[in-house]
């Protein structure tokens, strides 16, 4: 059971992102990175060699997220059977 808990971060829920100020267009399954680099950022006013591991962790969720959306959309044209466009 721990082996699955460490695999799957912990979702922030709505209630955190509303409390964290969160714009819409950043609600999403990495937002329990960004809420601690916004503190960060804020506490440490905005100095950017402050915050490196919080942003660091953030970046590579979000980039995970890009690269799972990207084989998502791989796999709907290969069972769709088109060629990409560009």
């Amino acid at each position: 059971m721990a082996l699955e808990s460490s695999e799957t971060p912990r979702r922030a829920t709505r209630e955190e992102m509303r409390d964290a100020k969160l714009p819409l267009q950043y609600r999403d399954s990495c937002a329990h990175l960004l809420i601690p680099l916004n503190r960060c950022r804020f506490e440490t006013y905005y100095m950017p060699w402050k915050c490196e591991d919080e942003r660091h962790s953030y970046e590579k969720c979000q980039y995970v997220e890009f690269k799972k959306r990207v084989a998502k959309m791989n796999e709907l044209r290969e069972a769709k059977g088109g060629a990409r466009s560009n």
